[in-house]
């Protein structure tokens, strides 16, 4: 899973990616409102830890316009102890849970599992899933039904992302930077490929994911369909 930290602190920065790498998700961090805004806008990410009092957009700010561009991303507020104005004002923004600092890390990873369980990302027992699909995410392994799909390191990474996102369209651009990064040399049309190579794989299962012609890909998570 994808997580992006929003926090004006690079020490405070570090300390929360380096915890959330350690637990298996890929991160990307930003130092002010407006450039958390620009990541969060991509639609790419699982989760959002955002900090309130941020440099340009507020935390709260960001919080809205994600909400009013209809971006359903997972949100948790770091506030300070006593800002409880902060804390009503970003729930009612469209925030899933705050955390007041200075706080416990094993605080954050809770909260944060008790989000994803809620929005339905993760099970109780933190794996994906959908239909006989099941993903391992602390050990990046895949599995149909109790078989390892014996996936490489991109095509677990996509799978992921679709099983993150189950029933709802994925637009190759979302997918791309996703998976490859903003950075890559590689181009949109290597969605495709590793698409193609993930159905074989699926095998039987390879349906469910779905072309949605001229705009990208959907993996349905109804195995009957």
């Amino acid at each position: 899973m994808r997580l992006l930290v929003v926090e004006d602190d690079p020490s405070l920065l570090k300390i929360i990616r380096e915890v959330f790498n350690n637990e298996g998700f890929l991160t990307d961090g930003a130092l002010t409102g407006d450039e958390g805004y620009r990541w969060a806008a991509q639609a790419i990410h699982d989760l959002i830890v955002l900090d309130v009092m941020l440099p340009g957009m507020s935390g709260i700010e960001v919080v809205e316009k994600l909400r009013s561009k209809s971006l359903k991303t997972p949100v948790i507020l770091l506030t300070a102890k006593d800002a409880v104005d902060d804390r009503v004002a970003g729930l009612d923004a469209g925030a899933d849970d705050y955390i007041t600092k200075p706080f416990a890390v094993s605080e954050l990873l809770a909260r944060s599992r008790a989000v994803l369980r809620r929005r339905g990302t993760i099970e109780n027992d933190g794996e994906l899933v959908c239909g006989p699909i099941h993903l391992i995410p602390t050990r990046r392994e895949a599995y149909m039904n109790d078989t390892s799909l014996n996936l490489t390191t991109t095509e677990y990474e996509l799978l992921e992302y679709f099983v993150c996102n189950k029933d709802q369209i994925l637009t190759r651009e979302q997918i791309f930077v996703r998976v490859w990064g903003f950075d890559s040399n590689s181009s949109t049309t290597a969605v495709d490929v590793y698409v193609h190579h993930l159905r074989k794989k699926l095998g039987d299962e390879g349906n469910l994911l779905r072309t949605v012609r001229g705009i990208g890909y959907l993996l349905n998570g109804d195995s009957d369909v």
